[in-house]
């Protein structure tokens, strides 16, 4: 972008896109901090509730299930109305799935309200990517993508330590009622700083006649298809990782106390933060060469099956390592992630709302299949007499399976563009 005058009728000047870039930012960072927590509350929910391994995985799911539920209404909805309005009117749900979290007095309680708050939040991330599809160039809009999964990272690093020093002193309940309160500043900045959806500005493609709001041109793209398996396991698989199930490897496998696996968990944390902070810097130059989004996938995706083939070889031997190795798996697995920027820009500005929330749905509904999934196994696996650890390796071994058999699907479909 230039720094006067943008390039192009839609594009934004610099400065109010690093200001609508920063709102924007700042209500995924609590989205992603309200998304996390449950890996670091986990050992009180689990002792206050009685908690079995299977209601753990369900309960963090539950959050990733309300998310999914809007995905395709959203989609719609962005490119009709644009982002400011959508997430405005989905953060307030967002501040009462907080409040409602933090009354709770069972787990159906609980649930019910992870629900409520992933249904809000579930636009947090799909109304700024189709503001991006307009506002900015296509090197910037890889760029921003990556900064804002950076962002993401920085919410659940503070989903981590900080929120295990507040335990002690507010608890969890407290900590739920500032969550949404922190939301709300989110939505006032969002709607003084983010300019209205122009549905039609000088200069840009018009929205075709026979464009009737559906999900037909998304559904026919090969080029989707070919995007999806992957985005359900593997992108899937290392969100549900990285939110829920390191915390129990480090504790239940390798042995880690609770204050110990919180430090384990700050420290991925910080480890995806700086990752996507390399590929926002990085992928612009990338794409400039002409190196395709999905020639890194292919070269660099395998590399986080070695990762979990040695997380399940070594299983508690990997003792004070457990931290190290998981941060390599979702680091080695960030790959993955540029794939949905890429789907984004493969349709016509006028579906980029749908395009990108049709590929968060299958994003956010493998998150809640293999975080539930993984505590179904393991809870199986008990059932069937293996030991904890052994459980916990034969749940990661079928997920890495999964992922395997959605990389090779990727490298065997046909690589068309949908264009």
């Amino acid at each position: 972008m230039s720094a006067t005058v943008p390039p192009h009728a839609d594009h934004l000047p610099r400065r109010m896109a690093v200001v609508v870039f920063l709102a924007f930012a700042l209500a995924y960072f609590f989205s992603a901090l309200v998304r996390a927590i449950t890996a670091t509350l986990s050992p009180t929910l689990t002792t206050e509730f009685n908690l079995s391994a299977q209601d753990l995985g369900l309960l963090a799911g539950g959050y990733f299930l309300g998310f999914s539920l809007t995905q395709l209404p959203l989609g719609r909805w962005l490119d009709q109305h644009g982002p400011k309005k959508v997430i405005l009117a989905f953060l307030t749900l967002a501040v009462l799935g907080c409040l409602a979290f933090s009354w709770a007095d069972s787990f159906q309680g609980l649930l019910a309200a992870r629900v409520l708050c992933g249904m809000g939040v579930s636009a947090c991330l799909m109304a700024p990517l189709t503001g991006y599809r307009r506002w900015f160039d296509a090197s910037t809009q890889l760029r921003t993508n990556s900064w804002m999964l950076m962002t993401g990272s920085l919410g659940m690093l503070a989903a981590t330590l900080p929120v295990q020093w507040l335990m002690p002193i507010w608890g969890w309940r407290a900590i739920f009622v500032m969550l949404g309160a922190m939301i709300a500043i989110a939505m006032l900045l969002i709607a003084l700083l983010v300019p209205v959806w122009q549905k039609a500005a000088l200069g840009a493609p018009q929205r075709p006649p026979d464009d009737d709001g559906s999900y037909r041109e998304i559904w026919r793209s090969a080029y989707f298809w070919r995007m999806t398996p992957m985005g359900f396991f593997s992108y899937g698989g290392m969100v549900a990782i990285q939110t829920l199930w390191a915390g129990p490897w480090m504790t239940q496998v390798a042995g880690w106390t609770a204050s110990e696996a919180a430090s384990g968990l700050f420290m991925i944390n910080l480890s995806m933060l700086v990752t996507f902070w390399l590929w926002g810097l990085i992928t612009p130059g990338l794409a400039r060469k002409g190196i395709p989004v999905e020639r890194l996938i292919a070269w660099g995706l395998p590399l986080s099956f070695v990762v979990t083939g040695t997380l399940v070889w070594t299983g508690p031997a990997v003792g004070g390592s457990a931290a190290v190795a998981l941060a390599l798996l979702c680091m080695t697995s960030s790959f993955v992630a540029l794939a949905q920027p890429a789907v984004g820009m493969a349709f016509p500005s006028h579906l980029a709302g749908r395009a990108l929330s049709a590929y968060n749905l299958v994003v956010f509904a493998g998150i809640f299949v293999v975080q539930w999934g993984i505590g179904l196994l393991v809870d199986a696996g008990r059932a069937l007499g293996l030991v904890n650890a052994q459980a916990y390796q034969v749940a990661l071994a079928c997920f890495g399976l999964c992922s395997v058999a959605s990389w090779v699907f990727f490298m065997l479909k046909k690589p068309v563009q949908a264009r």
